[in-house]
């Protein structure tokens, strides 16, 4: 790649720096919602109300870097995929960082705490979580390899490894959202209707956020097959 290139001016000489750098800035935006969800248990919403401007500030960051890659990504550019499928690959991480500003903002916005019967588990569910994002990191920093080795060899087992353990991570966050919804449910009669609703809200969408850094393996799973 030539040394002036827009890649290696923006991020060094890989060209695909900038969708590393992409999901990283997006699982920053979902790790910052654990500080969030204790500083929310605790009710401590000055805190809180800190921590997601922060998430909000992450999430807008890693819209620029979207739009970097768009527009830096020349289609000239020789890659043993196609800019399309990396494109997509880039959608796809930025949902997961919109995801954790939607939950910090409507928990903020609501003042929404968690009963106390389910904060152990919530958090724990919240970790587990968060947990898929860090995982489609490591994956996606694989693509310098699996570029120089033109996506054959060792090195897609390693890929293929990851993304299995994505996969598991993600059917635990499944498993951990049952559990707590069935708590939930049992629970309802003695809390507010409308907290009820925005509880299993706020559940749904935590759970979709482990589903949307999944679907980043997934995307990545079609490079392999092509």
């Amino acid at each position: 790649m030539a040394v002036n290139s827009p890649f290696s001016r923006m991020f060094g000489q890989s060209p695909l720096g900038p969708i590393q750098e992409h999901i990283r800035k997006a699982h920053e935006c979902s790790e910052q919602l654990l500080p969030f969800i204790d500083a929310a248990m605790a009710d401590d919403w000055k805190e809180a109300k800190r921590v997601q401007t922060l998430i909000a500030g992450l999430e807008e960051q890693a819209d620029e870097l979207k739009k970097k890659v768009r527009l830096s990504l020349p289609k000239s550019m020789f890659l043993p995929v196609p800019r399309n499928d990396l494109l997509d690959i880039v959608t796809v991480q930025d949902k997961v960082a919109n995801r954790a500003r939607d939950i910090a903002g409507l928990m903020l916005g609501r003042e929404m705490s968690i009963p106390k019967p389910l904060q152990g588990a919530f958090r724990r569910y919240m970790e587990r979580s968060i947990e898929t994002s860090a995982q489609a990191v490591k994956a996606i920093h694989e693509l310098d390899e699996l570029l120089e080795t033109g996506f054959r060899g060792r090195e897609v087992d390693v890929v293929e490894d990851m993304i299995e353990e994505l996969d598991k991570i993600e059917a635990d966050t499944d498993d951990l959202q049952i559990a707590i919804r069935r708590a939930l449910f049992k629970m309802e009669q003695d809390l507010p209707p409308v907290d009820v609703m925005f509880l299993y809200r706020i559940i749904d969408w935590v759970g979709d956020l482990a589903d949307r850094a999944s679907r980043v393996g997934s995307r990545l799973q079609l490079l392999l097959a092509r």
